[in-house]
C-alpha cells in the first residue's frame, strides 16, 4: 500500500512533488492536476484534494472563446493566475508562460517569469517545449523559480505541428520526444507533461527520469495526471479529446437551472414576498392589520 510523504502542513511543495518520485514505496503515489482560471474553481479543486493547480494558457479556448492558446497574453495569464492563487491554499500553483512570453530571449523570458512569481503568486511556470529550450529553463531555475516543462503536443506549436496530433508514434519521433524529455530535466524542470504520446513511450520515459511525468493523453503509467477542468465538467461547447473523461455535466445543470429562472420571472413566480425586503414601519402597519382582523 502506497503512502503519501510527510507534508509537514499539507501545503504541497516542489521537493514533496520530487519526494513522490524517489519515495520507497511501489507504486508512487499519483500526482493529481487540474486546470482552474478563476477564484471560485480554484478553491473548490483545492478543497477536494488536487496536488497541483495549473492556470493553464487553455483559458483562452474554454474561458476566452479563442480558436487556440496562441492569442493569449501574458497580462491575460497574470490576471487569472492571481484570481487562482487567492483561491488557493494547498495545492501548487502552476501558471503557463503563453506563446511569445518566452521565445524571444533569455533575459526576457525571465522577466515575464518573475511577473508570475512577484505579481500573480504563482509557485512555478510550465514552459513548453523540450530541447530548445534547455538555456532558457536553466536560467529560470537558477532564478530560483521552479519550472515544469512540456514535450509531446505542445499546442503553441499548432502550426507547425499541424494541427493537434499524437506524437512520437514513429521511432525518430519516439527518439526526439525522449531528448526533449531527458533536456527539460537536466535543465532543472521539477516535472514534465507529456501530452498526447503513446503510452507506451510515455512509460519508458517515466522509467528513465528522476522527475516526475504528468500526463495528459499518455495512458495511465506516468508518475500523475492533468485534465482541463471544463472537459471533465462537461463545461465546453466542442467535443472534448478522446484522452479526456467527463464526470459531470455541469453545463446541462447550469442551462436547467437558467430557464427555470427565465421561466420563474416571466411567470412572475420570482422574486416572491420571502424573497423581497421591506421596511419595517410597512410590517408592522401589515401585522397590525391582520391582528385587528
Amino acid at each position: 500500500m502506497s503512502v503519501v510523504p510527510n507534508l509537514g502542513n499539507g501545503k504541497i511543495t516542489v521537493p514533496a512533488l520530487l519526494q513522490r518520485k524517489s519515495a520507497a514505496n511501489s507504486p508512487s503515489p499519483k500526482i493529481i492536476c487540474l486546470t482552474a482560471y478563476d477564484y471560485p474553481t480554484a478553491r473548490l479543486l483545492d478543497e477536494a484534494g488536487v496536488d497541483v493547480i495549473l492556470v493553464g494558457d487553455s483559458l483562452g479556448m474554454v474561458v476566452l472563446g479563442y480558436e487556440s492558446t496562441l492569442p493569449v497574453t501574458l497580462d491575460e495569464m497574470i490576471h487569472h493566475t492571481r484570481a487562482v492563487r487567492r483561491g488557493t491554499r494547498r495545492a501548487l500553483v502552476v501558471a503557463d508562460m503563453p506563446y511569445g512570453s518566452f521565445h524571444t530571449d533569455t533575459t526576457e523570458s525571465l522577466r515575464n517569469a518573475v511577473r508570475f512569481v512577484k505579481e500573480a503568486g504563482a509557485e512555478a511556470v510550465k514552459v513548453e517545449g523540450g530541447e530548445r529550450r534547455l538555456e532558457m529553463i536553466a536560467r529560470l531555475t537558477e532564478a530560483e523559480i521552479p519550472v515544469m516543462g512540456h514535450v509531446g503536443l505542445t499546442p503553441q506549436s499548432l502550426n507547425a505541428l499541424g494541427g493537434y496530433r499524437v506524437q512520437g508514434k514513429t521511432a525518430d519521433a519516439a527518439e526526439q520526444l525522449l531528448r526533449d524529455a531527458r533536456a527539460v530535466e537536466a535543465a532543472g524542470a521539477f516535472a514534465v507533461v507529456l501530452e498526447a504520446v503513446p503510452r507506451e513511450l510515455a512509460a519508458q520515459i517515466t522509467r528513465e527520469l528522476n522527475i516526475p511525468t504528468i500526463g495528459i493523453g499518455a495512458g495511465p503509467d506516468c508518475d500523475g495526471q492533468i485534465l482541463v477542468v471544463n472537459d471533465l465538467l462537461g463545461l465546453t461547447f466542442n467535443p472534448a479529446p478522446k484522452f479526456a473523461r467527463q464526470y459531470a455535466n455541469v453545463g446541462e445543470v447550469i442551462t436547467g437551472a437558467v430557464r427555470a429562472y427565465c421561466e420563474d420571472v416571466r411567470n412572475g413566480s420570482f422574486p416572491s414576498d420571502a424573497e423581497s425586503y421591506h421596511s419595517s414601519e410597512v410590517l408592522k402597519q401589515r401585522k397590525l392589520i391582520h391582528i385587528d382582523c
